[in-house]
C-alpha cells in the first residue's frame, strides 16, 4: 500500500472531496440536464452559416442565459473560488439581456472582443479545473479547453474581422459542446459517489 494513502495531508484532501460532492450529491440530476442542454446547443449554433446572424445572436442570448445560470449554480457548491463565478455569471447576465435586445449588435460587438473573451475565459477554465483536480476526475477536459481557448484568443486577436465572426459561430458551437460533456461526467460521477442509505 502507498505511504501516500496514509498520510495525513491526503487524508485531509479526501474528506474535503467528500465534503464537496456530499454538497454537489443532491442536484445530480441538474448538471446532467444542463449538459444535454449544452449539447443541444452546440448542434444547432453547429449548423448555422454566417448569413443567419441575428437568429444566432438570440441563440448567443440563450447560451450566455445557461452559462449564467450553471455558473450560479457552481458559486453555490464551491467555495474556493466562488467570487469568479458570481463574477463571470454577472458578465454572462449581461450579455444574455444584451444579446436579446440587439442580437445583430451583440453579435458583431462580440466578434470585435472576441479574442479577449476567449483569453479571459480560457484562463478561468485553466485555473479552475485545476483546482478541481482531486474531486472531479474529468479535470484534464477543462484544463485542455482552458489552453485551446487562450492560444485561440491570441490568434484570433491577429485575423480580420470577418473570420473572427466565423470563428465565433465555431466557438459557441464548441464551448456548448465542451460544456455539455464537462455537465454530464460531473453528473455521472456525482452520481456514482452518492452513497446508499443504510436500512
Amino acid at each position: 500500500m502507498s505511504m501516500r494513502l496514509q498520510s495525513p495531508a491526503f487524508t485531509g484532501a479526501r474528506g474535503r472531496v467528500d465534503t464537496m460532492l456530499d454538497q454537489m450529491a443532491g442536484p445530480w440530476w441538474m448538471f446532467l440536464v444542463t449538459g444535454i442542454a449544452w449539447l443541444v446547443i452546440a448542434l444547432i449554433v453547429l449548423r448555422f452559416r454566417l448569413t443567419s446572424v441575428a437568429a444566432v445572436g438570440v441563440l448567443m442570448g440563450v447560451v450566455f442565459l445557461a452559462g449564467w445560470f450553471s455558473e450560479l449554480l457552481i458559486a453555490s457548491m464551491r467555495v474556493r473560488w466562488r467570487w469568479a463565478h458570481v463574477l463571470v455569471g454577472v458578465v454572462f447576465l449581461f450579455a444574455a439581456c444584451w444579446s436579446f435586445a440587439s442580437p445583430f449588435g451583440a453579435f458583431w460587438a462580440l466578434a470585435t472582443v472576441f479574442g479577449l473573451l476567449l483569453i479571459f475565459r480560457g484562463s478561468l477554465d485553466l485555473v479552475t479545473s485545476i483546482s478541481v483536480r482531486e474531486v472531479n476526475p474529468a479535470w484534464w477536459l477543462g484544463t485542455v479547453a482552458g489552453v485551446v481557448e487562450i492560444l485561440l484568443g491570441f490568434w484570433v486577436s491577429q485575423q480580420e474581422f470577418p473570420a473572427r465572426a466565423l470563428l465565433l459561430l465555431i466557438w459557441v458551437g464548441f464551448f456548448a459542446l465542451f460544456r455539455g460533456f464537462y455537465d454530464i461526467i460531473l453528473a455521472f460521477e456525482v452520481r456514482g459517489r452518492e452513497r446508499p442509505l443504510p436500512g
